[in-house]
Parts: structure tokens; C-alpha cells; sequence
């Protein structure tokens, strides 16, 4: 039965019914809040330098949101629901301490959207111009946390984010992964079938390359610094176009011409969230590890035969330059578990004599959402 097969009565009782439910709803977010608030009262009394944002914490809420939604054979799918949990717990965190997040800008990035939902539109969102003001910004405590990108599954790893490591004693605090979905965007001038140049981050026209030649083979394609300033350029341009994401559409006020115009749609983008405090466990983990080796035979093996000797998963391994030593390479490793993990302390334990260095960037909650 749908609207046009209703009895205006029987619509107007479904009506009633939402509205209904919509003033629950309402009572116990608020209800929520109000719990929220108390949690923050409390926090600022016991303790001196109290930490608000606890990223075990909603990641466990969240798993259990999803959990409930599947047991209860929710309507809505239970990545949706657990969507408006998250704004949910972003605009309470706020009523707690309201939270600044640095990101790699400008606004209407991919970051800029990892941001959003890992935090939540709650949360006050700061553009940054590179991943090394992220992090700097971080460590003096002016913003609370960062996010910066650290691989993507077409392009692969972003070395500017590992090589912020290398000098930094931040530690990563949780993840996010993106669905990387590009759109073909206009502005209100465009002149559609005029254009002669589009615009887009060099990794964006890298992941259109094949739907680029197909559609618009003879155009121009210029790389800039981002998908943002792509949105931005474009925004009074009538002879132009730019790839970018829905949250740069959105906020320079784009048509989308074209959507999801990537070659690969499984396309998807890594996030790290930096902070400066460790992070519990959440049942659901993973540990990231930075490893100066000797220069000697075999001394890759030497750290990855105590990981599969304790049973410890390795998601992967990137390697970067140790400078400022010549011919000198450090290891950014990724594994599955908690630095609090039996086997974790047993494998770490062998590899460090074996080892110049070995530094745990962080353990944190693995992407829920």
C-alpha cells in the first residue's frame, strides 16, 4: 500500500503515528544528553586533565548499535543506523567538551569527509594546507586531534603521513575508511558543452583516467592540490569542471554532472585519527609499529618470524628512508590485535633486541563504520 492507495484518514493516522514517535525519539536523545552532561561533571571532578573523546568507547557503542539493528531486523541498514548514532554521540561529545580537529584541507577533501564521519558534523572541523601542519598542530595542543591520509587501495601509500612519524611522538588513535567516489562537478556558469579544462588532484584524474578518456579524451586535465581547490577554482569558471567528492559539492555549491566516475568503484581511501594519548582496548583492534632495523642479512625476517611465531597478524608493511642516514630504511608495520595482547608483548619482545629501534605508533579500534 503507498500514499496514492491510502485513505486520507489512514494517511493522516501514519502521520500522527511518526509524529509520535518523532517526540520519543526527541525525549530520549535529549535524555541521553542529559546523561552525557553528567559524565562530563563528573570527569571534570575526578580528574585533573580529563579525556572526553574515547575512541574504544564509540567504537564499542557503535558495534552494538549495529549488532541490536541486525537482532531486531531493523528497516534501515545497519551501517545507516549506526550513521545517526554517530551524530548523535558527536553532538553529546560536544555538550561534554566541544572538540577541534585538524585536517588535510581545504575544505571538501576526502579528509574533510573522513573527518565528518569519524567525528561527526558536531565537531568543529580546521583545514590545514599540508599533513605536516596537521601534525604540528596537534602536538601544540592546538588542535585536539588530526586526521591525515595514509593509503588508498588504487594509488597506495601516502608517504607524506608516514614520514610525519618519523619526527613526531604523536600516535594514532584510530581509523577511517572511505569509499572514495568521485564526482564530475559545474558550477551555476558552466557552460557544459564548452569545457576545456578540468580540474582534480592528480590521484583523483589517476582514478578516472579510463572514464576521463572515454568522456572528455581532448580536454585539458590540470592537477592541483587538492579536490577542493579543484571545487573551488571552478566555482566562477564558465569553461570548466572539476572532479571532487559530495561534501566539496555541497560546499561550494556544485551540480553534480556526472557521479561515481571512478574506474575502480571499490575504490577506498585509509584515514588515520593522531592524538596524543594511548587508547584502550575495544575488543577490536589493531597495532601500528615503526621498526628501524640493522643493516645486516636478513633482517626483515628477524622481525616477521616473531609475528607469525606469536600469531600475530601483519595487515601490512610499508618501508620509507631513515633520514638522515644514507641507505638506512625503517618498517611501518600494521597488525591485528592490541598492544595490551599477550602474544602482541610476546612478539615485540623478540624483536627488539633484533632491532635499532622499535617504536609502537599506537593500538586503536579498527573502522567500524
Amino acid at each position: 500500500m503507498n500514499e496514492q492507495t491510502m485513505s486520507n484518514d489512514e494517511l493522516i493516522g501514519l502521520r500522527q503515528k511518526i509524529d509520535e514517535v518523532d517526540e520519543k525519539i526527541q525525549r530520549l536523545i535529549n535524555e541521553r544528553a542529559g546523561y552525557a552532561v553528567q559524565v562530563a561533571k563528573a570527569k571534570k571532578t575526578q580528574e585533573d586533565n580529563p579525556i572526553f573523546y574515547r575512541p574504544e568507547r564509540e567504537a564499542q557503542v557503535l558495534k552494538k548499535v549495529m549488532a541490536r539493528n541486525e537482532s531486531m531486523g531493523g528497516v534501515l541498514p545497519a551501517d545507516k543506523m549506526a550513521r545517526l548514532f554517530r551524530e548523535i554521540m558527536s553532538v553529546c561529545l560536544d555538550l561534554e567538551a566541544p572538540q577541534k580537529i585538524a585536517y588535510l584541507g581545504p575544505a571538501g577533501t576526502f579528509t574533510h569527509m573522513a573527518a565528518l564521519k569519524h567525528f561527526g558534523k558536531a565537531a568543529t572541523t580546521v583545514p590545514l594546507s599540508t599533513i605536516a601542519d596537521v601534525f604540528r598542530e596537534v602536538e601544540a595542543g592546538s588542535a585536539m586531534y588530526g586526521v591525515v591520509p595514509v593509503e588508498n587501495s588504487s594509488e597506495g601509500v601516502v608517504n607524506h603521513t608516514l614520514d610525519g612519524f618519523l619526527s613526531s611522538d604523536l600516535k594514532i588513535i584510530g581509523e577511517v575508511e572511505l569509499p572514495v567516489h568521485h564526482q564530475f562537478l559545474v558550477g551555476e556558469h558552466t557552460k557544459v558543452g564548452a569545457i576545456s579544462k578540468i580540474y582534480a588532484h592528480s590521484q583523483a584524474l589517476a582514478q578516472c583516467r579510463q572514464w576521463l578518456d572515454t568522456h572528455y579524451p581532448n580536454v585539458e586535465r590540470v592537477a592541483v592540490s587538492s579536490n577542493g581547490e579543484a571545487a573551488r577554482r571552478i566555482k566562477n569558471e564558465w569553461h570548466s569542471a572539476a572532479i571532487a567528492g559530495e561534501v566539496a559539492a555541497s560546499e561550494y555549491n556544485l551540480h553534480r554532472l556526472f557521479e561515481n566516475i571512478e574506474d575502480t568503484p571499490s575504490n577506498t581511501t585509509r584515514f588515520l585519527i593522531i592524538g596524543r594519548e594511548a587508547v584502550a582496548p575495544s575488543g577490536q583492534d589493531k597495532t601500528s609499529i615503526l621498526v628501524s632495523a640493522k643493516d645486516q642479512a636478513g633482517a626483515l625476517i628477524q622481525i616477521l618470524q616473531p609475528l607469525a611465531k606469536h600469531g600475530v597478524s601483519m595487515t601490512s608493511i610499508e618501508t620509507r628512508p631513515e633520514r638522515p642516514n644514507k641507505w638506512a630504511y625503517v618498517f611501518f608495520i600494521d597488525m591485528l590485535g592490541h598492544i595490551d595482547d599477550a602474544n602482541m608483548q610476546a612478539a615485540l619482545a623478540e624483536i627488539r633486541p633484533q632491532v635499532k629501534d622499535l617504536r609502537v605508533l599506537g593500538a586503536y579500534p579498527k573502522a567500524v563504520i
